[in-house]
């Protein structure tokens, strides 16, 4: 494995040569490894977590759960999870994991020690106060200055009452998730309603529906804008993890902005991840879109994408699948047609401010885009070289290399910050387009 660029390096993307031919495999499922994760360690007996996506996101979930008191062992591709009793003081270091800053703390609540929760600078404007709140409301101690963000200290008792909260989840989805994965060790179980603008990432929330009832946890998801957990066990059970199917969007895009073909491996016929959108989004773009058999494929079966000779641009509402902003929003700068994607307000409060990021940094290219208040509009324009700053978030990065994968000369700054999902994602992505077409690869 090479080693990863620092924050500092610019990474020259590289430019496909021509149209692309290739077979990838790609790592877990961030999303989904995390909440398998949280789960184990509170369920009645050891589990698997097989497949796991190792990354820094997720590796910071485990050691959160292992101050906790699990036991989490990730020594190798299959992690073992083996529950405990919390009971002992803890530090959490959320990095800028959204799951873990979200997340931990209701399970936290759980403990009967107390638990200081930190992270990188940038987490400290990232909102948790929601879920602050409404720890709060169903009898937890929480000492956040005032803040309603990080750092803070969970106080635990060593039980939580649990019952009827009411919260504004339109800024994340995560704040339903959070309380849905630790309700069913709540006396009362949890009966979460939402009120305020829609909730974003709705494929989010039924993903950790699917999850708990999974784990034998009952979910009622009858009436809008309520989820409740019923109290009881949380059954052991061992996951498989599907692959990251958002963290498939840049290597998707090489075949739409080559007009190339790319099949990913093991691309489930069903499931809950918002990147399964992609292949309606890309056959919007003009993208030829297909199951077809692989036979290396544990599975037997993949994802195949075949470029269009012309790259059309889409009117889209990415509300349900935000975090698909940046690589859609990279394909419509270099389409040659115009491109209005809209309902995507609340991805201005993710890792950073990812529309006026993206409106700044492909504009830096030559593109023409103009920044909405929920959303981005493009005319087609020639884009050029340019360094291509990410602001540490991964999904910045993904548009910088889907850019520089049509258009020669783009650097990118700090794309080792797609550790965060992707381990030596640079490293594989450059070993990719340097391959000849036809070839494999591993992720």
């Amino acid at each position: 494995m090479s080693s990863a660029p620092s924050s500092t390096d610019l990474y020259d993307a590289p430019a496909a040569a021509g149209p692309v031919d290739l077979v990838v495999s790609l790592p877990g499922s961030k999303s989904l490894t995390n909440r398998a994760l949280l789960l184990a360690s509170i369920a009645e007996g050891p589990s698997v977590v097989r497949r796991a996506l190792r990354s820094r996101d997720t590796t910071l979930m485990a050691a959160a759960l292992t101050s906790l008191g699990a036991h989490v062992d990730t020594s190798s591709e299959d992690w073992r999870v083996t529950p405990a009793p919390f009971t002992a003081d803890a530090a959490v270091d959320c990095g800028l994991a959204g799951t873990v800053m979200r997340f931990v703390p209701p399970v936290a609540a759980l403990s009967s020690g107390t638990v200081a929760f930190d992270g990188d600078a940038h987490m400290r404007n990232r909102p948790v106060g929601e879920v602050l709140t409404a720890l709060r409301g169903l009898g937890v101690a929480i000492e956040d200055e005032g803040r309603g963000a990080l750092p803070f200290t969970v106080r635990g008792s060593g039980s939580v009452r649990g019952g009827l909260v009411t919260l504004d989840a339109s800024s994340s989805s995560q704040f339903i998730s959070a309380l849905l994965l630790a309700g069913a060790r709540y006396e009362q179980g949890v009966d979460v309603r939402h009120v305020g603008k829609p909730v974003p990432s709705l494929p989010h929330i039924e993903m950790t529906v699917q999850v708990l009832r999974m784990h034998g946890v009952e979910v009622d998801t009858d009436g809008a804008n309520r989820w409740a957990v019923a109290p009881g066990p949380v059954a052991a059970v061992d996951h498989v993890i599907e692959p990251d199917l958002s963290n498939a969007a840049p290597f998707l895009a090489l075949a739409a902005v080559t007009g190339g073909r790319v099949v990913v491996r093991d691309w489930p016929a069903e499931t809950t991840q918002a990147g399964d959108v992609l292949r309606d989004l890309l056959t919007q773009m003009g993208c030829q879109v297909s199951f077809v058999d692989v036979a290396d494929a544990p599975t037997g079966r993949g994802l195949e994408v075949v470029g269009p000779s012309v790259l059309a641009g889409v009117d889209v509402d990415l509300h349900d699948v935000g975090e698909l902003t940046p690589a859609v929003a990279a394909l419509a700068a270099l389409a040659q047609g115009p491109s209005h994607l809209r309902g995507v307000e609340h991805i201005r409060f993710h890792e950073t401010d990812r529309l006026a990021a993206l409106a700044t940094e492909l504009r830096g290219l030559g593109a023409a885009v103009t920044e909405h208040r929920d959303g981005l509009s493009f005319t087609p324009a020639p884009l050029s070289g340019g360094v291509f700053r990410t602001y540490a978030d991964h999904r910045m990065a993904h548009a910088a290399v889907i850019a520089g994968a049509a258009v020669p000369g783009v650097r990118v700054e700090d794309v080792a910050t797609t550790s965060k999902t992707f381990p030596d994602f640079a490293g594989f992505w450059s070993g990719l387009l340097a391959r000849p077409t036809g070839s494999s690869s591993e992720g």
